[in-house]
This record gives C-alpha cells, sequence and structure tokens, in this order.
C-alpha cells in the first residue's frame, strides 16, 4: 500500500474525533467509544496487529485513564476541602484586593500561576489546579476550561522538569546513531549539551509564539464570555497583558540557555509571578478603576458555560481565614510536587515505587505507575493536611469526599474509551502488513506532499501527536528521531526541525482530548468538549503556524535569504496582531 493511502487511513481516528467531538458537538461519552472502534478497526484489519497486541493497548490505555482520574479526584477533592473550609473564599478575596478586573486575575492565575504548576508536575497539574480555582473565584467553568488549555503552551516544554526535553526528545533521538554522529560532528560530545543546546532552540521558538498568548487569553475571554461579547475590552489591557508575558518568558529564554531544560518554566513563573503581582499592587499598568471588567450576573450566562458542580463562593462558612492560610494548601502542592521531582533530593527516590504489568498479554507493552509520584496522591495528602490546618469538621469534610467521588465517576466513561482509543493508534506497529504505526505513516505522508517546506508544517505533527498521545512527551518520543531524519533529508539543521517537533507538541496539549475531557470533568463541564476544543484551536494553529514559519526562516536563511517564505507568513502575522491591537482598542470587534 502507498504511503499516501496508508496516511489517510492513519488519520481516520484523528478524523472521526474531530467530526463527532468538534462537528457534530457529540459529547466526549459517545464520541469516543465510536472513535475508539474506528481506531481498532484500522488495526485489525488493515494493520494487522494481533488481537493480543491491541487487547494490551486497550489495557495500558485503561491504566493511564485510571491515573487521570485519580489526578482529577485529588484535584476535585482539594478544592471542595477549600470551599467547605472557607479558603476560597478567602482566596478570592485575596485576589479582589488586587484588583476585580477578572483581565487581570486569569492572567496572574492562568499565565503565571499555571506555568508554575506546569513547571514543577506537568502531565495536566495546571489545569486541575488552576481552572477550579478560577471557577471558585467567579469565572464561567467553560471561561476557565478555555483559559486553563490555551496556557497549556508556553511552558510545557520544560515541564515537570524539563521531561518533554529530557525525557521525550531524549529516548526519541538516542536510538539513532546518525543523531549521535551529527552532535560529535558539530561539537557536541556529551549528549547532555546537545539536549541542551535543542532546548534554548524550543526556548527561543516559544518565546516567540508565547509573548501573545496572556493576550490571547484575556481576548477570548471578553469576546465569548463578557456581557458585551467584545475583543475590544480584552485588548485594552494589551500593556499589561504584554507586560506580564514579558516578565515570564525573558527569564525563562536566559534559564535554557544557561541552566538547561529542568528549570526554564520553574523560574520564568516564580520571577513572573513576583514581578507581575508587585506591579499589579502598585497600579502599574493596570486599567482604571472606572474600567474594571467583570463577568454579566450569572443568571444570564449561557447554559453552556455552566457545569454540574457548584463551587459557592459565598458560603455560609463565617469564619474569617487570613490569606496566607488560605493559599498554604497550594503552596503545599507546590512543595511537596517540587520536592518529589527534583532528582537531586532523596524524596525522589522514595515515590519511585512502580507498580509494573511487564509484556502483558506476552507483548512489549509494560502498563505501569507510580501511585505515590502521582499529583493525585499529592492533593489527597494536601487535602487531609488542609482538614486539620482548617479545622475543618468531619460531616463537612465528609460531604467534600462524596462529591469529588461522584464528580469523578462521571468523568470516567469518556475517558475509558479515549485513553485506549489512543494506545491502540500509537502501539499499531509489529502487524502482519508490516507497516509502520499510525502517527508515523501519518508524518511520512505528509513530509512527502510539503518536501522543503516542512519546517512549516513540522509543529504540526508535533501538535497532532499531543492531540491523540494527550503528552507533549509522548509525541517528543514518537516524532523526535522522524523530524531528525527529514530534516537530514531536506538539507537543513535538523535541530531545528527537533525543535519545532516540541514546540509543537506543547502547544498540542491546547486542544488535546483527554487533557480537555480531564480538565472539564475537574468543574464538571461534562459533554461540552468539542466546544472547548473548537475554541481552542485557533489559538493553536496560531502557534503552530508562528513557530514553523520562524523555524523555516531559519532554517532556510542561508540559502534564500531573509525574505523568504516563512519570514513573510510571520511578518504577516505580527503585522496583522500590531493592527489588531492598534485598531481595535479603538473601535468595537
Amino acid at each position: 500500500m502507498s504511503i499516501e493511502m496508508l496516511s489517510i487511513l492513519s488519520l481516520l481516528p484523528i478524523i472521526a474525533v474531530a467530526l463527532f467531538l468538534v462537528v457534530l458537538r457529540w459529547p466526549a461519552s459517545r464520541a469516543m467509544p465510536v472513535c475508539y472502534f474506528v481506531a481498532i478497526g484500522l488495526a485489525l484489519l488493515v494493520w494487522k496487529v494481533p488481537g493480543v497486541r491491541v487487547a494490551a493497548a486497550s489495557v495500558n490505555g485503561l491504566v493511564i485513564a485510571g491515573k487521570l482520574l485519580y489526578i482529577i479526584f485529588g484535584a476535585i477533592l482539594l478544592l471542595n476541602t477549600l470551599q467547605e473550609s472557607g479558603g476560597l473564599r478567602a482566596i478570592r478575596k485575596g485576589f479582589t484586593d488586587i484588583t476585580p478586573d477578572r483581565r487581570i486575575q486569569v492572567i496572574i492565575i492562568a499565565w503565571l500561576f499555571g506555568s508554575l504548576m506546569e513547571a514543577v508536575a506537568g502531565f495536566g497539574t495546571p489545569a486541575a489546579i488552576c481552572v477550579p480555582l478560577l471557577v471558585g473565584l467567579g469565572f464561567p467553568p467553560m471561561a476557565a476550561v478555555v483559559s486553563g488549555m490555551i496556557i497549556q503552551s508556553t511552558p510545557v516544554s520544560f515541564g515537570a522538569a524539563g521531561t518533554p526535553i529530557l525525557v521525550g526528545v531524549n529516548d526519541g533521538l538516542s536510538s539513532g546513531q546518525a543523531v549521535h554522529d551529527y552532535a560529535s560532528q558539530i561539537g557536541w560530545s556529551q549528549w547532555t549539551d546537545f539536549l541542551g543546546m535543542i532546548g534554548a532552540k524550543v526556548a527561543l521558538l516559544h518565546a516567540i509564539a508565547g509573548v501573545l498568548i496572556p493576550l490571547i487569553v484575556v481576548c477570548f475571554l471578553t469576546r465569548y464570555f463578557g456581557k458585551n461579547k467584545s475583543f475590544r475590552e480584552g485588548l485594552a489591557v494589551w500593556k499589561f497583558a504584554l507586560f506580564a508575558s514579558l516578565a515570564m518568558i525573558i527569564p525563562y529564554v536566559i534559564v535554557a540557555h544557561t541552566l538547561g531544560p529542568e528549570f526554564p518554566s520553574l523560574f520564568g513563573s516564580l520571577i513572573g509571578l513576583a514581578i507581575v503581582t508587585t506591579a499589579a499592587r502598585k497600579g502599574f499598568l493596570m486599567p482604571p478603576k472606572e474600567e474594571l471588567w467583570e463577568f454579566d450576573k450569572k443568571e444570564n450566562w449561557d447554559p453552556e458555560w455552566t457545569g454540574k458542580i457548584e463551587i459557592s463562593v459565598d458560603d455560609k462558612n463565617d469564619k474569617t481565614m487570613s490569606l496566607i492560610k488560605a493559599w498554604l494548601p497550594y503552596l503545599f502542592v507546590a512543595l511537596l510536587l517540587f520536592l518529589t521531582r527534583l532528582k537531586a533530593l532523596p524524596f525522589a527516590e522514595w515515590v519511585s515505587w512502580k507498580v509494573m504489568l511487564p509484556k502483558l498479554f506476552g507483548t512489549d507493552i509494560a502498563p505501569s505507575f507510580k501511585p505515590l509520584y502521582l499529583p493525585g496522591t499529592i492533593f489527597i495528602v494536601v487535602s487531609i493536611i488542609t482538614l486539620f490546618l482548617h479545622k475543618i469538621n468531619w460531616a463537612s469534610y465528609r460531604r467534600a469526599w462524596v462529591s469529588s467521588v461522584k464528580t469523578t465517576l462521571a468523568a470516567s466513561i469518556a475517558l475509558i474509551f479515549t485513553v485506549p482509543m489512543v494506545q491502540v493508534f500509537i502501539n499499531s506497529d509489529g502487524g502482519a502488513a508490516g507497516y509502520v504505526k499510525m502517527p508515523i505513516a501519518l508524518a511520512e505522508g505528509v513530509a512527502a506532499l510539503a518536501g522543503s517546506a516542512w519546517p512549516i508544517f513540522s509543529p504540526f505533527i508535533g501538535g497532532i501527536g499531543a492531540f491523540v498521545a494527550g503528552s507533549n512527551t509522548i509525541s517528543n518520543m514518537m516524532f523526535s528521531l522522524f523530524q531528525f531524519d527529514v530534516g537530514q533529508r531536506i538539507g537543513v539543521d535538523p535541530t531545528w526541525i527537533v525543535a519545532l517537533q516540541a514546540v509543537g507538541g506543547a502547544a498540542g496539549n491546547m486542544i488535546c482530548v483527554h487533557n480537555v475531557v480531564a480538565a472539564s470533568a475537574v468543574v464538571g463541564l461534562l459533554g461540552k468538549e468539542g466546544l472547548v476544543i473548537r475554541m481552542t484551536l485557533l489559538p493553536f494553529v496560531y502557534y503552530s503556524l508562528l513557530v514553523g514559519a520562524v523555524g523555516y526562516s531559519i532554517v532556510w536563511f542561508s540559502e534564500y535569504g531573509l525574505f523568504n517564505l516563512g519570514t513573510v507568513i510571520a511578518v504577516l502575522i505580527a503585522v496583522a496582531a500590531v493592527a489588531i491591537i492598534r485598531y481595535g482598542t479603538k473601535r468595537k470587534l
């Protein structure tokens, strides 16, 4: 079978997801079982993958889904614990004291605090923490989920102490002898230094596209969830949004070039938080009081914005709580995540106990999980600490547990089909037909069509990998070596192509199906996952297209000069952004 036909067939599961979830707007609990059987049909009938391998992949998917549900449960439990204790009300008041303006709040919480959570934990943790926190502050659940998903881009490549680079790109490239030979030829005798060089390129590309992410989040907030449905109201705070992005991105890039892939998102977010919150308290670039922006009254919200979880910000708990005490649970979460993920400390070894099912059904698939390492465990531990720290009565704490269990069970149907579908898709090699796995077949087909224009398409392949796999790390594992080979074939610096892969894989988290399902589940927004993806698709395209254009301009600069196709596309995007900011602040959009 031709590579073009294999590529088209490999695209069918993704088309099925787009059709049922995004176009027809089926709930994930209904759409994903259909998509799962599409993937199984292709694996068994076309790729001729043995049934035991399909079964093993499905079981592995169930294990991963269980891990996601465990994280979801822990995040919801911590939120409900804070609601019962009155901590949410104190946190809300703390942000109101800085500013009641929702545009500024979403920048601080989603962009800066979310980047910090991505830095210390990754793997969906930012959405699990920031999305319910935004809802607890009075945001519509849909607005919170969309905001939480859009920021899942710039910090992701260096999340969980650099895992997408140090594990994803590393595992993807290390098996290729041609990569090691190339690294030595260009003067990188140490493999870790070679990975660090790729990480520095990733950071630079992220910085170029990421500078507009806070402004995009704010504009989406005012346009789709505001009373006046206006982009202009979001653009009105463009100076503060750009200031907040630069406060994070500048140290982020510097750290990537000096300390390596473990710390860019961590130091960038911490420094950014310190600078931006201090500036906001002093009124720097803040909107005038008469122009403060707030959501419309709750009774006027679109029914699609709300979920099944009611988070009361005006609870009946009349205890007065200090802001520091209210924030302590989240500080404990950040501290425990950091301590258990920094390999230089003994805690990382203590929580490394792994449960594994080796060679499941006689295949090379080995489901595993580390129960003490999962963020869900940390959320539960901190919830128990909060029980005593905030002096919650047992009846209230029991109510928090019961509510959390019910919400998690509601999310389980979608995830137990979504993740197995992904695992069948990416474990479709080893069949009697002799074809490469579906993701590689899809990428090879695109590469054959793209030719020298491949750098523009490279981030989209990374994004598709994250879309189906739910992870920048897995996307990098699947495609890094392939991207490197394509770079060498078209005669350009292959490390830039790998960097484009890593950035695209990070951007793909914005539209990743099971990340959207997980983020939606935390606030009870089940059945509306397709609408979330429809809204985050445009930011994903912007991000991938811009970095692809910049990458094209860089790798072909020596042959085509500065004014090449990539430069033209990047300049057009920049001009459009400037024009929108300039004229959008003067007229209603």
